[in-house]
């Protein structure tokens, strides 16, 4: 059998259909009275075999153009039964859904891939070379992978990247990948900062800044006024970390950059110092806003929103057009609160309290937009005294689920878990979602005790577990694995009550036999880790 179609015809016939694209003569003549569909077929097969066996060697490549040695990574290697698991997580391409919203009984390994990562880079160890290539496959496929599997990965990752244009992406975001000099050897620092890559230069500003904040100030500011605006961006949201008075000066200055974006962040950084300038202006013009009316048989906090947003307000970071359907003077309004320092209030109000504030009732309607404000200048300043005072018992009704989720992270971890468990027991867990997303890992007891003790209420109600497969995936990831045993009764398919849904029992019963064998799959992965 012959044919003169060539290789790309074959593949644009088959991408069409043989009934919309009929094969060449040569192919249907060669293919002695067969259908056009096996006619491709075989001289795709044909075609395949003479690619193959005509392929040349490339001609060696010259020892001047051959990639440089991977550096060395001084990390030490992975033990050896953990090198295994990480094949096996890397390996896993099963999706976790059966059909019918059923997931089966085994662990979903896509999901622990995460944790693994994030244990091997406490520990510090190295990357499998041998597993280079399929981590940085992964990664590409998995953004919200990137960050710890680059770290994994170091500088013997970022070296394989440059040599594989479809891992591009971690030159682009590696924050960890390359080697960097030691931030006292000013000569590598200036020659790295001035000649690498983005990603290298925003790891390399925070090296330095860990080790000296005022040398990182002065290397940034050297090439400050020539960067891209989306990069001063980047480089100015980097100050977040280690933000200190230190970095006042530096910042007061971009609150004149030409890029709104810069300007809006220097704003919101300044803002988070409670004694800087700015903070001091908008308190100034906060105060003037909001005072306390004694006038009636209880005070009352009096709100006069700005009537204008003048050019020093939006200097200072204060956007002056609000969205849709958002009223101008309660925008503004709620700019000036939300950067003003919470040390102003007490002063202002009597001498009061975060909760005796609080506690206050707000004159013309104006609550909810003075409590809206307070809460994000809680969680800008990392108040938690304020954050406490507007989280409120968590026995009260639930209001914004994502703000009270923003409150409950300025507080400490076995502080989040006590108040998310007694949320858990008052109000069950269909609003508790969000809230379990900023507890700690893995998850204090008195929560992991809540959540498993809910999972069983409304197991016993008789319904079918798929509307809490979210709280379930959470629990498999963030539940303690000592509860593994405690949780072994569950696995029992429970009598159906009367009323219950057809075979809800049965799903239960699996959905709990899942989370055991998770639970018990993460503890042998930290324990191949800690060998």
């Amino acid at each position: 059998m012959t044919t003169t179609t060539s290789w790309d015809d074959l593949v644009t016939c088959a991408l069409l259909g043989t009934e919309r694209r009929a094969p060449g003569a040569d192919v249907m003549a060669a293919a002695g009275g067969k259908d056009a569909s096996e006619a491709l077929l075989d001289a795709a097969a044909l075609h395949t075999v003479r690619r193959r066996a005509g392929l040349l060697p490339a001609p060696a490549v010259p020892a001047a153009a051959r990639p440089e040695p991977a550096p060395h990574d001084p990390r030490p290697p992975v033990p050896e039964a953990a090198r295994r698991r990480l094949a096996q997580l890397l390996a896993d391409r099963s999706g976790p859904s059966q059909g019918g919203g059923r997931r089966g009984a085994a662990p979903d390994l896509t999901e622990l891939l995460p944790q693994w990562l994030a244990a091997a880079n406490e520990r510090g160890y190295r990357a499998p070379a041998s597993l280079l290539p399929a981590l940085l496959d992964t990664a590409r496929a998995r953004t919200d992978l990137r960050p710890q599997a680059l770290a994994f990965a170091g500088p013997r990752g970022l070296w394989l990247a440059r040599l594989n244009p479809e891992w591009r992406f971690a030159r682009r975001g590696a924050s960890a990948g390359a080697a960097l000099p030691a931030p006292e050897d000013a000569d590598a620092v200036r020659r790295l900062w001035d000649e690498g890559l983005f990603a290298e230069r925003v790891a390399l500003l925070g090296a330095v800044r860990a080790h000296d904040p005022q040398a990182a100030l002065t290397l940034l500011s050297s090439t400050w006024a020539t960067e891209r605006a989306e990069d001063r961006l980047m480089f100015l949201d980097s100050l977040r970390t280690g933000l200190s008075d230190g970095d006042e000066a530096f910042l007061e200055q971009a609150l004149t950059d030409r890029s709104r974006n810069v300007r809006a962040t220097a704003a919101e950084l300044l803002s988070a110092l409670p004694w800087s300038a700015l903070a001091g202006r908008m308190a100034d013009r906060a105060a003037s806003c909001i005072s306390l009316d004694r006038t009636g048989p209880a005070a009352v906090i009096s709100v006069e929103a700005p009537h204008e947003c003048d050019a020093g307000m939006q200097r200072d970071g204060v956007v002056p057009h609000p969205p849709a359907g958002r009223g101008e003077r309660s925008w503004w309004l709620g700019q000036l609160v939300e950067a003003a320092p919470l040390r102003v209030w007490p002063a202002r109000l009597g001498g009061r309290t975060p909760d005796e504030i609080i506690a206050l009732p707000v004159a013309d309607e104006w609550r909810d937009e003075l409590h809206a404000a307070w809460c994000r200048a809680a969680v800008r300043q990392r108040d938690a005294a304020w954050s406490r005072a507007l989280l409120g018992p968590p026995a009260t009704p639930p209001a914004s689920l994502a703000e009270r989720s923003q409150l409950l992270s300025t507080l400490t971890a076995d502080e989040r878990a006590a108040w998310v468990a007694d949320f858990i027991a008052a109000h069950g867990l269909s609003e508790a979602f969000q809230l379990l997303g900023v507890c700690a890992v893995p998850w204090a007891e008195p929560l992991g005790r809540a959540v498993v003790d809910a999972l069983d209420i409304a197991r016993d109600a008789g319904s079918y577990p798929w509307s809490f497969s979210g709280v379930m995936g959470l629990a498999e990831r963030c539940l303690h694995p000592d509860e593994a045993t405690r949780l072994e009764v569950l696995t029992a398919i429970p009598d159906e009550p009367e009323g219950a849904s057809p075979g809800a029992g049965g799903y239960w019963s699996e959905a709990f036999q899942r989370l055991v064998a998770t639970l018990r799959f993460r503890a042998t992965m930290h324990a191949e880790l800690a060998s």
